[in-house]
């Protein structure tokens, strides 16, 4: 007999029969206590905003885990999005970045490749996909200084602990550019109906926390020029799966969605199970860009194919030169961290035993120890692609 949610007991599978409006309403209406939130500056439409400066003090006084223990409760059991205002302090950053993100676009559109979108029309928006590896090998010392951000750290080692894996997708909606439908994020959020049925309840539960979903802000975003559509505390939802393309659903985030203007260097960061969409650019001449970032456990499967071999090689020389002029170790790691594979497995363990504890060295492991010992860039391209080989036969 299949266990039910109404037996009094979680259940042991979800159907759309599980899928019921008024329970959704109960846990979407409520509000967002900013006690929960004291480290926030504001609560604004439900969502805890977060100066990023003030943030960097209280995790100096209070401790990291302290502040990452907030976020956490933040996107877990709290409204599921935190906005992060002015992650990136220096806009020189920021514009440097775009210029490579332009460059990238412009290329891809010279070529005549079509790029689509989940879900909106394909060529309603500029995307660039893996725009992680295409900016660390084009631009590295632009991706070092860009991902050395201590707040894009911080948010996702608190929900996907160390060994994270960063990817990265360019969008660009121009005006005109219509909204996408409310959604989930990856995993179950890309299955059917019926494939998203084939996993079990706990399955339902595991996905959200496998993967986080960021975008950071390359312009300042007004509403109307459309930014990302909220439903705070639908992450909470367990039948959201298979809820969010029901139009009763649909309908209901049509009408009680909450949609927040971002500044330039401001970062959003939100539970994959919370109900979003990307807006409609209703500017007259507003391009908006975003960098998505879709941060994945290590635990997990990242969408996109990355070359983080040749991330790490393009990068390494940035890196060498930062510490040489007086970058921080945790500067370095930030860099580290977003571009080379941090977790050791899957690996051939005939050719790659474990030495010194349970695991072999990671790919970053290997990075890291070039960066302190500064050695030769051609040492470090023979020791990551005998790293590679010892997992690849």
């Amino acid at each position: 007999m299949t266990l039910t949610a109404a037996a009094g007991r979680q259940a042991t599978w979800l159907t759309e029969a599980d899928c019921d409006l008024d329970a959704f309403r109960a846990l979407v209406e409520q509000s967002t206590d900013p006690a929960d939130h004291p480290y926030a500056d504001a609560v604004e439409q439900n969502v805890p905003l977060y100066d990023s400066d003030r943030l960097r003090r209280r995790r100096a006084a209070a401790g990291r885990r302290t502040v990452q223990a907030e976020l956490v409760h933040a996107l877990l059991n709290g409204p599921g999005i935190v906005v992060l205002k002015r992650a990136f302090t220096d806009p020189a950053v920021i514009d440097r970045a775009t210029e490579a993100f332009t460059a990238l676009i412009e290329e891809e559109r010279a070529s005549g490749t079509a790029r689509g979108d989940h879900f909106a029309k394909p060529g309603a928006n500029d995307r660039v996909w893996n725009a992680l590896e295409k900016t660390a090998t084009r631009f590295p010392d632009i991706f070092a200084d860009y991902y050395a951000n201590d707040m894009l750290a911080l948010v996702s080692e608190a929900w996907l602990g160390p060994a994270y894996q960063m990817t990265s997708q360019i969008n660009v909606v121009n005006p005109g550019g219509a909204a996408q439908s409310a959604h989930r994020d990856y995993h179950l959020g890309f299955l059917s109906q019926q494939q998203a049925t084939a996993y079990p309840a706990h399955v339902h539960r595991l996905s959200p926390v496998l993967t986080l979903q960021g975008a950071v802000a390359h312009c300042d975003m007004p509403v109307e020029s459309g930014p990302t559509l909220y439903l705070p505390h639908s992450q909470k939802y367990e039948p959201g799966y298979l809820a969010f393309r029901r139009p009763e659903f649909i309908a209901y985030f049509d009408e009680h969605h909450v949609q927040l203007p971002l500044e330039k260097g401001d970062a959003a960061f939100f539970n994959p199970a919370l109900f979003h969409a990307a807006g409609h650019n209703r500017s007259p001449h507003i391009k908006r860009m975003a960098n998505l970032l879709q941060v994945s456990s290590a635990f997990g499967r990242a969408m996109e194919t990355v070359d983080r071999e040749a991330m790490a090689n393009a990068v390494f020389p940035v890196l060498l030169a930062r510490r040489s002029e007086g970058a921080t170790d945790d500067w370095l790691r930030n860099v580290v961290a977003a571009t080379a594979e941090g977790y050791p497995f899957p690996t051939d363990l005939d050719l790659d035993p474990p030495v010194d504890g349970l695991a072999p060295p990671s790919q970053a492991d290997v990075l890291w120890q070039a960066v302190a010992e500064e050695w030769p860039p051609e040492h470090l391209r023979s020791a990551l692609r005998a790293h590679t080989e010892r997992r690849n036969d």
